[in-house]
């Protein structure tokens, strides 16, 4: 079975989906291909969870394919999975059919067939940078990404989108091009050092000088900043979230964003180490910032989907804290928290969605009382909200203690900054909640209908998972623990074991 090419099957299938949703006759309100589609991602969750059944924990990159593409310049089509990879793959086959089950009306007015074609394709490119295991491949692929995410927030979605999807572009291609000459750096390094390569079994080899090991690594951490986002490259993100459809926002910020921690996980700190560790002070502060200051932008915001947006820059900041206090707590509790992170902010840019097109605005201001008319609506927010919030019993909790703990041992000060981004975030969504959700109903909404049974079936897996790895995080944790200790391991830092004082050891005796 581990002879099969699984993880080309995996990625091809969401391709081939796109061009045959593409392709197919319309029909109606193109009914036939929103079935495609949603057909292609059921079956491309399925061959993801066939992965996850022969995924061995702690037996390294596993299924892996290797064939040589470039020969001059040492680029292979190479793939593999360990699980980290397993579970960015796991996050975005799960997320995309529920993406395609609660925006099946999403298009209607334009071209539904575009916007499900758009997203399998985003889907297929996602799917290998999370796999990729050549420098070159997985460069490809993720400047690749930003041709569907583009004309998703351009084509679809709210007044200003194109404004919106043009500067995401020029954010995205300013950090790719960043990147490529990082890329382009590795080659010479490899070079010198004998057979040019770009497998990252090959880089993470290289005997590097400091200089040069140091400028490749701000090359790679530049973008993977921008596509994360963290501050001071963020700005592009509300924008987007504001203008795109709840269901590209989902595809983007709890998918396409994830590319950066995983990137600043599976290269910097797995091609650079000396450098990371140089490099930590400065990304620990710029982590600490975009905490506190998404997190105050986000109690400020009146738009409900841009507020959703800048919530995730906060979200963000803990993560790459996680990643880079370089500990086992900090870097599992990060990956962790990818993945929590992307269920219960998918859960809430849905939910807003369906809110908005009840209101017909997604002003905050002009939204209030909504609990008494829908409040299954209302209950599954605040569920979802408090998940976002940290509250023990939810999924995001077990993330953002992990990361905590790290942040503490890190140094006292930077966990007490830390710890006012989790204060903050109770103050936007408690507040978020009680302004459109509590309070009389006003004149005119009589008529608000509670989720219907597809709107449900979107939300209700996503709400049901926030709850479920709240109380049981061990199969996510055993999986993303060996992955987390090698790469420790390679970077060269290892936890300090916990100590006892002499004075009370001798007490206890």
């Amino acid at each position: 079975m581990n002879d099969f090419p699984w993880l080309t099957v995996l990625i091809a299938v969401p391709l081939a989906g796109a061009v045959l949703t593409a392709l197919t006759p319309r029909f109606g309100a193109a009914t036939l291909s929103k079935q495609v589609a949603l057909l292609v991602s059921l079956v491309t969750l399925v061959i993801g969870i066939l992965i996850a059944t022969q995924y061995d924990a702690g037996d390294g990159m596993q299924l892996t394919e290797t064939h040589t593409w470039i020969k001059p310049l040492g680029v292979h089509y190479a793939l593999g999975v360990d699980g980290l990879g397993l579970l960015m793959i796991l996050l975005t086959v799960a997320l995309v059919p529920i993406v395609f089950v609660a925006s099946w009306h999403e298009a209607d007015d334009r071209s539904p067939a575009a916007f499900f074609a758009w997203a399998l394709a985003l889907e297929a490119f996602a799917l290998c940078v999370f796999a990729a295991t050549d420098v070159f491949l997985f460069y490809v692929v993720f400047e690749a990404t930003l041709i569907p995410a583009y004309f998703l927030i351009g084509g679809f979605g709210r007044e200003g989108r194109a404004f919106a999807a043009l500067k995401f572009l020029m954010y995205q291609l300013g950090g790719g091009l960043v990147l490529l000459a990082a890329v382009i750096g590795l080659y010479v390094v490899s070079s010198d050092a004998g057979t040019p390569s770009y497998l990252l079994s090959d880089l993470q080899q290289l005997d590097m000088s400091t200089t040069a090991e140091r400028w490749l690594f701000v090359g790679f951490m530049v973008a993977f900043i921008v596509k994360a986002p963290l501050f001071p490259l963020h700005t592009w993100l509300a924008d987007t979230t504001e203008k795109a459809t709840p269901g590209t926002s989902v595809l983007l910020v709890c998918v396409l964003d994830k590319i950066g921690t995983f990137g600043m996980l599976r290269f910097c700190l797995g091609m650079f180490p000396n450098a990371s560790q140089w490099a930590t002070p400065v990304v620990i502060v710029l982590a600490l910032i975009s905490i506190v200051y998404g997190a105050f932008l986000a109690i400020g915001q009146d738009d409900i989907l841009r507020l959703i947006g800048l919530t995730s820059l906060s979200h963000f900041g803990f993560i790459t804290l996680g990643i880079f206090a370089l500990t086992t707590q900090g870097g599992s509790g990060s990956i962790l928290y990818m993945v929590n992170h992307g269920v219960g902010t998918a859960a809430l840019f849905l939910l807003a969605g369906y809110l908005i097109r009840r209101k017909g605005t997604s002003l905050i201001s002009e939204i209030t009382g909504v609990e008494s008319r829908a409040p299954v609506l209302a209950g599954l927010f605040l569920v979802a909200g408090l998940a976002t919030l940290g509250l023990p019993g939810l999924s995001q909790f077990v993330s953002e203690i992990l990361v905590m703990i790290a942040a503490f041992d890190y140094h006292w000060w930077v966990g007490a900054v830390a710890v006012t981004g989790i204060v903050l975030a109770a103050i936007y969504v408690l507040w978020l909640y009680q302004r459109t959700m509590t309070g009389p109903s006003v004149p005119g909404d009589e008529g608000i209908r509670d989720l219907d049974r597809r709107e449900l079936a979107a939300v209700v897996p996503l709400v049901a998972a926030l709850v479920f790895f709240g109380f049981v995080p061990m199969p996510m944790l055993h999986a993303v623990n060996p992955t987390v200790e090698s790469l420790l391991q390679h970077v060269g830092v290892t936890d300090d074991p916990p100590t006892v004082p002499a004075a009370e050891t001798e007490e206890g005796h």
